[in-house]
């Protein structure tokens, strides 16, 4: 019987990561290991990946137990240990590793088709090695604890009580526009009395990062990012494609806020009116009711995936309960020398918690088709593609929470509206990354000021701000990608893209469009994204062309529902 099932862990913590002696004799022993033959070549890289697999699953769980309790200090401390301790072993093991399996004169022997990605990830890495940058990634990784402990203790005055601003947060879907706004303000007003704080934080962030970059031989962080991540696409290929979001998704963003505003009977459209605020229903009421509800909606459209969420759902894999001092947002995190995946999720009942579930299963149940739980091997642009395939794969299916004709409707159009969000939100962040890394000694008041004019060029292009600019500039600080995941955003966009394809094919057979990500899923890593995103059915291209025609699809989805 395994441990998982019988520990009160949901997570396998069997190395002692206190006992630095005996972690680093085992790393010492597969670095001296000789290597005879391709096979014996693969016998080591088992035997590497199994002790990677428990080092890795027990630094994942301390990180997740201090994201669902960020004011307990022992969890803290046993995080940042990982990170200020542990990590920095591993960094110079994990060269000496590489530089034994680049070397080897059996590497060549290994396919492609199984060793392909890891053959270019650990070069790239070891070219990219720097020993200086060792105590600055601890470092980067100290830095985001500190924003996750100071995220979630924020709380809101709300009507003469203390709530978690998850809550709150919830409240911007509230049909009454007065409501909406008091909830608006007040989450501005909680982000400005921790806004110094985070600034100091991120100014750190970025001159250390800078350091990196030049310490690896770069100009910059951006273009340090660009090597680590090995993207499939240049810089300049992100810049054509923030265009032709602004030429061809943003005026269609116009065009339904003007639906909106219509509907609202509204003259201007504000920051709160931008929210899944048609929905006059409170979905549901406890998690249970939450989890029994997508369990229903996972029911109906595959039952392997409903089965999936159910043993995840029994052996405590998810989180999903709203309380004070956990971490604000929503993730999905595999456990590797278990083989499962652990869900996580702080929203209080809204449609925006259904949505940040589905989206989370769509990763989970990915990565459980694929049966690769090494988060390194994995590329944004391909997981997302699975998350957000699976929300809109279960649009039909959100009658289960609102099962009133109208409000159906009105779900599904939100769930439409979001993806034409998706297309545009995050090259807002994606962008502001590329000056702030760019321009690395820039103020915190020229980062707001930045911030705001993206905005206002792709999000925020339809909302009236006056007034609110401070506000609106500082928002950035809610955005944890920034923190903990740097030039982690377009990949959202790109994928949405495909994800806008799969539910094309849905919308002609459904059951096909389901066997399409299912053999998707479960593509090995080492295909390139075009191979995989083919083997989903869909096409890896984000041309000016195929943003345009799927702003028309997009567009002709949400008027069907009218």
């Amino acid at each position: 019987m395994s441990r998982l099932r019988t520990s009160p862990k949901y997570y396998l913590d069997d190395i002692d990561l206190k006992d630095i002696k005996a972690l680093e004799m085992r790393l010492q022993t597969l670095v001296q290991c000789e290597l005879k033959s391709s096979a014996n070549l693969e016998v080591w890289l088992d035997q590497e990946r199994m002790l990677m697999d428990g080092i890795q699953e027990a630094m994942t769980g301390h990180k997740i137990d201090f994201y669902r309790d960020t004011g307990n200090t022992h969890k803290r401390d046993m995080h940042l240990y990982d990170h200020s301790v542990i990590q920095p072993i591993l960094l110079k093991y994990q060269r000496e590793l590489d530089k034994k399996f680049c070397s080897c004169p059996f590497t060549g022997e290994l396919h492609d088709s199984r060793y392909g990605a890891m053959k270019r990830g650990r070069l790239a890495r070891l070219q990219q090695f720097c020993e200086a940058n060792i105590p600055l990634t601890v470092r980067e990784k100290q830095l985001g604890a500190k924003y996750s402990e100071i995220r979630g203790a924020m709380t809101v005055d709300w009507e003469g009580k203390t709530k978690p601003y998850s809550f709150v947060q919830a409240l911007l879907e509230h049909p009454d526009p007065t409501i909406r706004e008091r909830a608006w303000r007040a989450l501005a007003e909680a982000r400005s009395k921790v806004k110094p704080e985070i600034d100091d934080i991120m100014n750190e962030l970025v001159q250390l990062r800078h350091e990196m970059a030049l310490n690896a031989g770069y100009g910059n962080y951006r273009d340090y990012m660009f090597q680590v991540k090995d993207r499939e696409y240049s810089i300049q290929d992100c810049y054509d494609f923030h265009k032709s979001v602004e030429r061809h998704i943003v005026p269609a963003w116009n065009r339904l806020a003007d639906v909106f505003r219509s509907e609202l009977g509204v003259n201007t459209y504000r920051p709160w009116d931008s929210t899944a605020k048609m929905l006059h229903s409170i979905p549901y009421t406890t998690v249970t009711e939450l989890m029994d509800g997508v369990h229903a909606m996972l029911v109906k459209t595959d039952t392997s995936f409903a089965k999936r969420f159910a043993f995840m759902r029994e052996r405590g894999l998810l989180d999903l309960e709203s309380r004070q001092g956990k971490q604000i947002g929503g993730f999905m995190d595999p456990l590797p020398a278990s083989k499962h995946a652990f869900v996580f999720s702080n929203f209080s009942p809204s449609f925006t918690a259904i949505i940040a579930l589905i989206h989370e299963m769509g990763h989970a149940i990915h990565v459980y088709l694929n049966g690769d739980f090494q988060e390194q091997n994995w590329r944004d642009e391909v997981t997302e593609l699975y998350s957000h395939g699976m929300e809109l794969l279960l649009l039909d299916r959100l009658d289960t929470f609102y099962p009133n004709e109208r409000e159906y409707k009105s779900a599904q159009r939100e769930g439409l509206r979001r993806s034409l969000g998706l297309l545009i939100g995050p090259l807002t962040r994606d962008i502001f990354e590329h000056w702030m890394y760019t321009h690395p000694n820039h103020t915190a008041q020229e980062r707001d000021g930045k911030f705001l004019e993206f905005c206002k060029r792709f999000r925020l292009s339809p909302v009236d701000t006056s007034g609110l600019e401070s506000e609106v500039a500082t928002s950035w600080v809610d955005t944890i990608h920034f923190f903990l995941y740097p030039f982690y955003a377009i990949e959202y966009s790109i994928s949405e893209l495909g994800a806008l394809q799969l539910l094309e094919i849905y919308r002609a057979d459904p059951r096909r469009a389901i066997s399409f990500y299912k053999q998707g899923a479960s593509t090995n890593f080492n295909y390139s994204i075009s191979d995989i995103y083919l083997r989903t059915g869909i096409k890896f291209d984000f041309s000016e062309r195929v943003v345009s025609r799927t702003g028309e699809f997009l567009q002709s989805q949400i008027e069907q529902l009218k």
